[in-house]
């Protein structure tokens, strides 16, 4: 052949209609931001040679391989000799590929004949080789259905172990082809997983998502090359991208597609057409697993305009029975599933975000995403480990439901005011103690169906979510709560709560209500604070009948700070007839430990002698000054004596700390009713 070194055979068999195996089905592929078609066709991998420098040295040829629709890639320039195809025999067809002398194959080749197969391996080039097509998923890459909720991954994975791997693929930046790409890449992976692993990473944070080209997909080519050359394109692109490497990689790797559940997908929502998303299968460790890359690099804005690098550990090798929530492959085998999942099914189910399964939010109640109210009442609750906190939406605001956190998870109940259909949106993030910085994300969604509304379930604006105390009011040190249900009930409008506090903890209280009846400094009054040792009671007089919210702030004493805001009560009261006054105002001399006994109400009646009783320490002498003055006397550790209110409108009390001063100090303040 005077110039020519070698030549390989490729027999290539023409499948009829309906004859083709469970692993030819059509690609299936898009992403988590779009609802376009899927096109294109099974392939076998691609073939790589490696062409002399005259040195002994090689460099690596851009594979040829067909797009989308079957058809052969464009043919480099440097490309001299076309394959050789021999004429057909009943539906099999030869082709001879003659190479340049200098040309080393770096291929599994497969001659097919319909009986078995015969492979030949050319020589390996650095590391690279080519595999066989990818096997079918057999029942030892099945994972059981539901979630057993062991792991998220579907092989055990330590990422701590990635972490040099992971900054290294991260600073690549080859660009001129995949082979060389891939070449570096693999300088600092040694095995499979390692491999994938650089792949992964290296895509997630170097292809961003073609927001432009998602409108114009006439316009966009998923070849590996153009993706590359680009920087950016669809779910298509991202998993040709990477099936490529892999198999330049020595892995086996399958393009899948399928209906996704992703951006603009609305609860509920049904799929029929053409497929929607495109993903990726890859072989690891003598089983099949699941990732996509398109989603574990980052997200658009809601009008379609924007991508943001957003990386998302989840997509990498996730739980098959996982990734079933939002990734439903066109042949059912590829969900890896015992058993797999409907159609329906799929549609039916719950959608569970990314950010459910990482911040280790284990189920959601009920689990369908349609839910009816019941009496204008709907609950939902979200189990989990400790530490997490959440909050929700109702079309928008959090007005109309009340949230209680639980040890682990929260229950919710809300109650639409309008009839119709409602968006439930459930937020979660890790306490300040696990992630100071985080915000809440968006982890479930309901539709929440209305047939009635209870008028009676008014909540005040001012009742912040979660609503009673918690395992989170806990670590802020409020602890053993005589009441831990988030709704305090009375019907004389008065209650009382006791707390053990922790240490070096000052509190703060305070009590609202809708409309202008109470101002910020009356608020505070309608709440009394008796603290004895460690243990801290409060005492509630509602002004009137209605919906009421107890807030609990708090901060270190040592603290010259502001306090904090940590949780609140609902307390509602139908009784008409209350009309509780105000505690008497306390001043800043007024110590923590020291206690009212009598008079707790801060109105007195005129004219009156009234009896004061007050349990303090540490002073000289207290008396009460009205239009005469009333010293007290000090009997078992507290003080008492009468004072009469004719002829005054305030009655003040006030300390003598030290004997040898002159001076006397208020501490508390009384109002005497008008006449």
């Amino acid at each position: 052949m005077g110039n020519f070194h070698s030549f390989c055979i490729v027999w290539a068999k023409r499948l009829c209609p309906g004859c083709a195996s469970e692993d030819d089905d059509k690609p299936n592929d898009l992403t988590q931001m779009e609802m376009g078609a899927v096109t294109g066709q099974d392939r076998q991998p691609s073939l790589t040679g490696s062409e002399g420098d005259g040195n002994g040295n090689s460099r690596s040829q851009p594979p040829q391989g067909p797009d989308l629709n079957g058809r052969r890639g464009p043919t480099d320039p440097c490309e001299q000799t076309p394959p050789i195809t021999l004429g057909p025999d009943k539906g099999t067809q030869v082709t001879v590929e003659i190479h340049h002398k200098d040309t080393s194959p770096q291929l599994i080749k497969r001659l097919s004949l319909g009986k078995g197969s015969q492979r030949l391996r050319g020589h390996d080039n650095k590391g690279f080789h080519k595999t066989e097509a990818p096997r079918p998923p057999g029942a030892k890459d099945l994972h059981a259905y539901p979630w057993d909720k062991s792991s998220l991954k579907s092989m055990p994975v330590d990422l701590q172990q990635f972490e040099k791997l992971d900054a290294y693929a991260l600073k690549v930046n080859v660009k001129n082809s995949v082979e060389e790409l891939v070449k570096a890449l693999l300088k600092q992976a040694r095995t499979d997983l390692e491999k994938v692993r650089a792949i992964w990473m290296w895509i997630c944070h170097h292809i961003e998502y073609d927001v432009v080209g998602y409108h114009n997909k006439s316009q966009l080519s998923s070849k590996p090359r153009d993706v590359l050359q680009m920087g950016k394109s669809i779910c298509e692109g991202y998993a040709e991208l990477f099936e490529h490497m892999c198999s330049l990689a020595g892995i086996q790797c399958k393009k899948l597609s399928g209906h996704a559940k992703g951006h603009g997908y609305k609860t509920g929502q049904t799929f029929t057409g053409d497929s929607d998303h495109a993903w990726n299968a890859v072989y690891l460790e003598g089983r099949w697993h699941l990732l996509d890359s398109t989603w574990g690099s980052g997200s658009v804005d809601d009008s379609f305009t924007k991508f943001t690098y957003r990386y998302n550990e989840f997509y990498f090798l996730t739980h098959p029975a996982l990734f079933i929530n939002n990734h439903f492959p066109d042949n059912s085998n590829w969900q890896l599933l015992k058993p797999t999942l409907t159609l329906k099914e799929f549609e039916n189910n719950m959608l569970h975000s990314s950010n459910f399964y990482m911040l280790g939010l284990l189920a959601a109640h009920p689990e369908t995403p349609i839910i009816q109210t019941v009496n204008g009442k709907a609950s939902v609750s979200v189990d989990c480990r400790p530490g997490t906190l959440f909050m929700f939406k109702l079309k928008g605001t959090d007005e109309h439901g009340l949230m209680t956190l639980k040890k682990r998870g929260m229950k919710l109940d809300v109650y639409p005011q309008k009839t119709g259909r409602h968006k439930l949106e459930i937020f979660a993030k890790p306490s300040k103690a696990e992630a100071p910085d985080d915000v809440y994300k968006c982890v479930v969604e309901y539709v929440v169906e209305c047939e009635s509304v209870d008028k009676a379930m008014r909540f005040p604006k001012d009742l912040h979510q979660p609503v009673g105390p918690s395992w989170f009011s806990e670590r802020q040190g409020f602890l053993q709560p005589s009441h831990r249900e988030p709704i305090l009930h009375t019907n004389d409008g008065r209650c009382s709560l006791t707390f053990t506090l922790g240490k070096d903890i000052s509190v703060l209280t305070s009590l609202h209500t809708d409309g202008s009846s109470l101002t910020e400094d009356m608020g505070r009054r309608h709440v009394l604070q008796i603290h004895r040792g460690n243990q801290i009671e409060l005492k509630v007089h509602l002004p009137h009948a209605g919906n009421f919210v107890l807030k609990f702030y708090s901060k270190k004493k040592s603290d010259p700070g502001n306090y904090d805001y940590i949780f609140n009560y609902l307390i509602r009261c139908l009784n008409t007839e209350v009309k509780w006054p105000a505690f008497p105002r306390s001043y800043s001399k007024w110590l923590q430990d020291y206690e009212i006994l009598e008079p707790l109400s801060g109105l007195l009646p005129a004219n009156r002698n009234v009896q004061f009783k007050l349990k303090m320490h540490g002073v000289a002498k207290v008396l009460v000054q009205a239009e005469n003055t009333y010293p007290l006397t000090q009997k078992k550790g507290c003080w008492e004596g009468t004072c009469n209110t004719s002829g005054c409108r305030e009655v003040f009390v006030m300390v003598h700390e030290n004997a040898n001063h002159s001076f006397y100090s208020q501490v508390l303040k009384y109002e005497v009713e008008t006449q």
